[in-house]
């Protein structure tokens, strides 16, 4: 993993006790403390694709967010097994042609 943004999200959750969890401005802020609302849009498309990897968990008032369709104000944690599972489930298959030697 090189994405700079993905890397320090992941720093954040592997610090907190299970089923914790941290807001994304926390990530922007930690990232560009002078500019983070700037960062913020950065953050989001970065844990949602974590997310869809099965890496992480996207909350809102503590359920997990359907990564296809939600607004407002969530939080981010490491996921639950049944939850990485259920995430790597939705992903499309791999395309050979896709598949880099």
């Amino acid at each position: 993993m090189s994405d700079p943004i993905e890397t320090a999200i992941l720093n954040k959750l592997a610090g907190l006790e299970p089923g914790k969890s941290i807001e994304p401005a926390e990530v922007a802020k930690a990232l560009q403390p002078e500019q983070w609302q700037r960062m913020l849009p950065k953050v989001r498309a970065a844990a949602l694709g974590l997310m869809r990897q099965g890496r992480l968990t996207i909350t809102k008032k503590g359920k997990p967010v359907d990564p296809d369709n939600f607004r407002g104000v969530t939080r981010l944690r490491l996921p639950t097994e049944e939850e990485a599972a259920l995430a790597l489930s939705r992903r499309p298959p791999v395309a050979e042609d896709d598949i880099e030697d």
